[in-house]
């Protein structure tokens, strides 16, 4: 079934067309990649989907809602989520409290404030169910910022999982990390594609290979292809504009 449906999105920064008329569709259950060079318009296209910056022109829907006009925080109600380059975690607060937050944030009820977070039994239990989904039970009571890099990336999909998302947008979520904080990000994906889509924009093509079902390459702001990792590999366009100049970087 199709989830998520851009049709011919536009943006402009003055005489730049950072975003030239792009259509693709992320289907329920699968992990769809958004790969190109440096300055292809990804980060912008994902603005876009995500809403901190408007279309200029195009529609996009989510699940059958429009959301070409809702503010991010509509977005979100409707069933999207999204990770930043920058993680957005509470440094100073521990990663239980992280986690409370976060589920206070999604509980539905304006009165939850008046209440103590960490005595609230159902709260509680929802964040700890979050922190092993991450597998972050251990650091339960270590504050945020002094957590490993790759702890606190995981920290930071929690938070944008705690809102039970349809799609959820993962922008780079292995940059700075290690081999090992690395494979244990994408076994994390791998368990989270179970419950909900995932639009994944990384620069790790090993990682993009092992994870997506589908891959759409963009070019100057252009949609140049979408297919499985064997189609895109195949590609003598793709090869040209962005693995063949990677490997060659490489070599």
């Amino acid at each position: 079934m199709t989830l998520l449906v851009a049709r011919q999105l536009v943006k402009r920064f003055g005489a730049l067309l950072a975003t030239d008329h792009v259509s693709f569709a992320v289907n329920a259950g699968e992990v769809h990649a958004l790969i190109g060079p440096n300055g292809a318009g990804k980060s912008t296209l994902v603005h876009l989907i995500s809403g901190l910056l408007p279309a200029d022109g195009g529609s996009l829907t989510l699940d059958g809602v429009d959301l070409t006009h809702l503010a991010p925080h509509r977005r979100v109600a409707a069933g999207l989520s999204r990770c930043f380059q920058v993680t957005s975690i509470f440094p100073r607060q521990t990663v239980g409290e992280n986690l409370l937050l976060a589920v206070q944030a999604h509980a539905g009820s304006s009165f939850r404030f008046v209440r103590r977070r960490d005595t609230d039994h159902e709260l509680l239990a929802a964040a700890q169910a979050l922190a092993r989904r991450v597998t972050l039970e251990s650091e339960w009571d270590r504050v945020a910022g002094t957590l490993p890099h790759g702890a606190q990336r995981k920290l930071d999909v929690a938070l944008a999982i705690a809102s039970a998302p349809k799609l959820l947008l993962l922008d780079e979520p292995m940059a700075g990390m290690g081999p090992v904080e690395s494979a244990e990000m994408v076994a994390l994906i791998q368990r989270l594609r179970q419950d909900m889509a995932i639009l994944l924009i990384e620069h790790d093509m090993d990682a993009v290979f092992q994870l997506a079902d589908r891959i759409s390459v963009l070019v100057y702001g252009k949609l140049l292809t979408s297919g499985t990792a064997a189609e895109i590999q195949a590609d003598a366009q793709v090869q040209a504009v962005y693995l063949g100049t990677e490997e060659e970087a490489r070599a």
